[in-house]
């Protein structure tokens, strides 16, 4: 994943300027939220939860023949 570094900011700054945090998300799309040096948390828009968290279909179907190929014995026996 790549991160703006325009977009970054430490959770005591976020604590404190909420408002500063909802405005970059406003103009990148995104914010980062840094604990301890690190990025932890990630803020972004509403509207882009379902994109963000909704898998394409050629990871769907990829996870779907790695399961039919693990589980192809019961397959079998359950089409008898």
């Amino acid at each position: 994943m790549n991160v703006n570094t325009d977009t970054l900011v430490s959770i005591s700054e976020a604590n404190q300027n909420f408002s500063k945090v909802a405005r970059l998300v406003d103009k990148y799309g995104s914010a980062v939220i840094l604990k301890n040096n690190s990025p932890r948390y990630v803020i972004f828009e509403f509207p882009k939860t379902e994109e963000i968290c909704t898998p394409a279909d050629d990871e769907v179907m990829a996870l779907s023949d790695m399961l039919i190929q693990r589980n192809k014995k019961v397959y079998e026996e359950l089409a008898k």
